[in-house]
């Protein structure tokens, strides 16, 4: 009697690969030492927000991971906002850039 292995195409999250979607800041920065801009703040946290939900995709109850993480989207969002009205043209190459919906 020959016995089949089942196989599974459903692949665990500790296995999955992350996307390389990501965006260097020197791409962004206005000037080589460039840390406080609003567009190298939306980078940072963009990637940061990234992280988070690859932890949250193999950690779903970490209550303090999601707060986190949505904290950070708020502030991403305010920045972008900010952004928006005061320099439209930086907004929309940020948004491109970082594949964000706008």
């Amino acid at each position: 009697m020959v016995t089949k292995k089942k196989t599974t195409t459903k692949t665990s999250p500790k296995t999955s690969t992350k996307p390389n979607s990501r965006v260097s800041g020197e791409t962004i920065q206005r000037h080589q030492k460039d840390t406080w801009s609003p567009e190298v703040q939306i980078l940072a946290l963009s990637q940061e927000i990234e992280s988070l939900q690859w932890h949250l995709v193999s950690h779903p109850k970490d209550v303090d991971a999601k707060r986190s993480l949505l904290k950070k989207v708020a502030k991403r969002r305010r920045l972008l906002k900010y952004l928006k009205e005061n320099d439209l043209t930086t907004y929309s190459q940020v948004s491109k850039k970082l594949n964000l919906k706008v």
